[in-house]
């Protein structure tokens, strides 16, 4: 492919491209689904093609295309340069990127055993079997599993001289139980690892098997039924909640990784849900949270689904603090974003689904460091309050402040003790107002970077796979109530 990128780069800088980059992708996926003891759902999918990015006269074009012929690239490269020119007509400014960057490596994820290689029985047969311990349980009328693998070759070259390969692997898996009383037409549902679909992370079958869905399967199921029975959440304006993890990693994502990516800041990302209320002037002056909130972007995280060797401008994958002691203190950024409001280099967040759509700033591990609580001494440390877990609904405005969530399941505090279960739990907050009720983060033995592997940001819409490390967190004085 190495002839392909040279070629597009090469007819780039003739027809008048000050800058030009070119990403040839390869990416096969493959989602295997069982539902009440029968075989759903065997999707494998293959994609390849390339797509072209220039500036010319201070303005951005994009082309792509899945045929990797030598003429098409210079097909493709010519419709990239004419949509530049056209674009440079109604340029608000003139696009920079800052100092060149120039990367020539490769970068594999680390992988124990090969998902593709897996037999495909043997994944239907432990699916199967999740599917079948919980259907053995009284009340569930519904028992789904999956499991979901990625594999994205790409090959990356710039005009500056960049050239970086890449192979990113990603396994993915869960189990759903649903449960009904026929008499009052109750409906409950229960996720296992989460609830965004599956739990996924940059990783091969081992992940799979960790799971242990199997094993989880009759808890998850009697859960759902203990629900139907559970008492109703009750109502409070100012209440003390313990967020498990996985409830955790979604308030972090809508509430933390959506407005601290700067092209929203900047009003290049407002149509689809977007813009935040983190604007330029609160950057390092903003109390975001209480001193225990720590969060950082970190695309070198082991396992994060937003893990990778280099964004899709080749910058290197980074550590980069966000919240410091409660303070903002950085964005999500691209070359051009960053040079744009003085922040120096990019940290490497901008990222492509797939080879036919262009670059956007998006998250990567956006993660609440641990704290010092065991999770059993912030439960008897809380003498009245609500443990939520698993998400079950949301809802936030476009600049990110009001939310409103709603958990799978919830368990009364009193005493330092769970008493009863709780259904239908809700809670509601504005954003800097819920992190700065935070007074107490759980330790590192009970933080896991979770997988959400369904964001969609862009237009045409894109999804990225995002990862959030976390452990669960108390908050005072918050709104709770229940879905109605």
């Amino acid at each position: 492919m190495k002839d392909i990128t040279a070629r597009a780069l090469n007819v780039a800088q003739v027809r008048g491209a000050a800058y030009a980059d070119i990403r040839v992708v390869a990416r096969d996926t493959q989602r295997v689904a069982v539902k009440n003891g029968k075989v759903e759902a065997i999707q494998q999918d293959e994609t390849q093609g390339f797509g072209v990015r220039v500036i010319v006269n201070g303005a951005w074009g994009f082309a792509a295309s899945s045929r990797l012929e030598m003429r098409e690239v210079e097909t493709v490269v010519a419709q990239a340069i004419a949509i530049a020119k056209a674009s440079a007509h109604v340029k608000a400014r003139d696009a920079h990127l800052g100092e060149p960057v120039v990367n020539k490596e490769s970068y594999e994820t680390p992988v124990k055993i090969n998902p593709f290689t897996v037999p495909m029985n043997d994944k239907i047969d432990l699916l199967l079997r999740a599917d079948e311990a919980m259907r053995r349980v009284s009340g569930v009328k519904v028992a789904r599993a999956e499991m979901a693998f990625v594999r994205e070759n790409k090959l990356f070259a710039s005009t500056e001289g960049s050239l970086i390969n890449q192979e990113i692997v990603e396994s993915g898996c869960g189990i759903v139980a649903l449960a009904t009383d026929l008499q009052t037409g109750e409906v409950q549902v229960r996720s296992y690892p989460n609830s965004v679909g599956r739990h996924q992370q940059t990783r091969g079958y081992e992940f799979i098997l960790e799971q242990k869905l199997a094993e989880n399967a009759p808890r998850v199921a009697e859960e759902a039924v203990a629900l139907l029975t559970a008492e109703q959440c009750p109502s409070y304006d100012a209440a003390t909640i313990i967020l498990d993890s996985s409830q955790l990693a979604l308030q972090i994502h809508e509430s933390c990784g959506h407005p601290i990516e700067l092209d929203r800041v900047l009003g290049s990302e407002a149509a689809y849900a977007g813009t935040s209320f983190l604007t330029p002037e609160k950057l390092g002056r903003f109390r975001y949270g209480s001193e225990v909130v720590n969060i950082v972007a970190d695309a070198t995280v082991p396992g994060g689904l937003g893990t990778f060797g280099f964004d899709d401008e080749g910058v290197p994958a980074q550590k980069t603090e966000i919240i410091r002691n409660g303070i903002f203190v950085g964005y999500l950024t691209s070359r051009e974003s960053a040079h744009q409001l003085g922040l120096g280099k990019s940290n490497g967040t901008m990222r492509a689904d797939g080879w036919a759509r262009p670059p956007i700033i998006r998250m990567t591990n956006i993660n609440l460091l641990p704290g010092t609580w065991d999770v059993d001494a912030l439960i008897a440390d809380t003498d009245d309050g609500i443990w939520m877990e698993t998400n079950r609904s949301w809802s936030i405005d476009d600049k990110r402040l009001n939310f409103q969530f709603g958990t799978e399941l919830g368990w009364e505090i009193k005493g330092g003790k769970k008493t009863r279960l709780l259904k239908n739990a809700t809670y509601t907050g504005i954003t800097p107002q819920f992190w700065q009720a935070c007074d107490a983060v759980c330790n590192e033995k009970a933080w896991i970077v979770w997988g959400t592997p369904n964001c969609g940001k862009g237009q045409p819409s894109q999804v990225a796979h995002t990862g959030h490390g976390a452990a669960p967190a108390r908050f005072r004085g918050v709104r709770v109530g229940v879905i109605r």
